[in-house]
């Protein structure tokens, strides 16, 4: 049999195969409109509107396979040969250095070496520079890990809520319109205890009068109850240096639990970030998504939105699953 023009330095893999989702012609319908002109005796004419192309299309593909072979039937770059506007790579390595030196953000680096802020972020952008936020500043590490299993690591902290009067708070009214600013000037606060596992982000949360020691210590064997429902057995807790942690009573709990018991770096909330960034999203989906009118009608909504937090919100975490997802005992459907 004769062998084909097409069988030499055929591609490696079927991704190679793959054109853009709106081409008219993929690999193989290119290979196949060169077969039917060269070896087959078709006219381009008729090899054009067999494969639906024009016949400029069919002679582009003719003349790319006689230059360079199978191997000009594929899809080149889009990037083009110049690019004139981009900046130059001494500009680029100015504004890298400067990043590094001075962990300053796009708009002081634009204003410093004179050039658009939006240049400098798509430079740091192109360049795989991580943000500021994940970076621990005094050691220029990007401060992110994850836990193997659950269970193996759960983050502690206390997050102050300030109490809303009857009738709604500033947010409500204004604070030039007789609102309650709330907090010390108000009410006082709601201590928000939260407990966040590291692997699955399955968040345990309850609103507590303070944060001394008997109530963290309370808080705490709740927690080990509650995951331990789920099929986690916590083996160590992460918490800061506050009061209520280093007391005798809170230890001691760990203790008999068998709980290692872990801290934060000082001054570095970042340590700590799985249950920091939990409780940003708790302030602005849970303490602010609407203007409540009571402080009760907050207080009651919390446990449905914590509910919604584990078994639905979709996680990025996760690729879009849930925190319960990740745990094997959870159904696939919860209600």
């Amino acid at each position: 049999m004769r062998a084909s023009l097409l069988d030499r330095d055929q591609p490696a893999s079927k991704e190679a195969l793959v054109a853009h989702r709106r081409a008219k012609l993929t690999v193989r319908g290119r290979e196949l409109l060169v077969r039917r002109v060269l070896e087959d005796g078709w006219s381009v004419a008729a090899a054009a509107e067999a494969q639906g192309v024009s016949r400029p299309t069919a002679h582009k593909w003719l003349r790319r396979f006689r230059c360079e072979g199978p191997a000009g039937l594929h899809d080149r770059s889009s990037r083009p040969r110049r690019m004139p506007a981009r900046l130059d790579p001494e500009r680029e390595r100015a504004i890298l250095e400067r990043r590094s030196t001075t962990l300053e953000g796009p708009h002081r680096i634009a204003w410093a070496l004179g050039e658009a802020h939006s240049t400098v972020h798509r430079v740091l952008r192109r360049n795989g520079v991580p943000r500021l936020c994940d970076i621990d500043r005094p050691t220029r590490t990007v401060v992110r890990y994850e836990r193997e299993h659950p269970g193996e690591l759960v983050h502690i902290d206390v997050k102050k809520q300030a109490r809303i009067p009857d009738g709604g708070g500033w947010r409500v009214h204004g604070r030039g319109a007789g609102g309650n600013p709330g907090g010390k000037a108000g009410l006082g606060y709601d201590y928000l205890h939260i407990a966040v596992d590291d692997r699955t982000r399955i968040a345990y949360v309850e609103a507590l009068p303070n944060e001394q020691e008997l109530t963290a210590t309370g808080f705490l064997t709740r927690a080990v109850e509650f995951f331990s429902s789920h099929g986690i057995l916590i083996e160590r807790v992460m918490t800061d240096n506050g009061p209520c942690y280093r007391s005798k009573l809170f230890n001691a709990m760990l203790a008999n639990a068998g709980i290692a018991h872990r801290w934060t770096r000082p001054y570095r909330p970042q340590t700590n970030g799985k249950v920091e960034r939990f409780n940003l999203t708790l302030k602005w989906e849970w303490a602010y998504r609407t203007a409540y009118q009571t402080n009760a009608a907050r207080l009651d909504a919390l446990e449905d939105w914590v509910h919604w937090y584990n078994f639905h919100r979709p996680h990025m975490a996760h690729r879009g699953g849930t925190p319960m997802s990740v745990v094997n005992n959870v159904p696939r459907k919860h209600s």
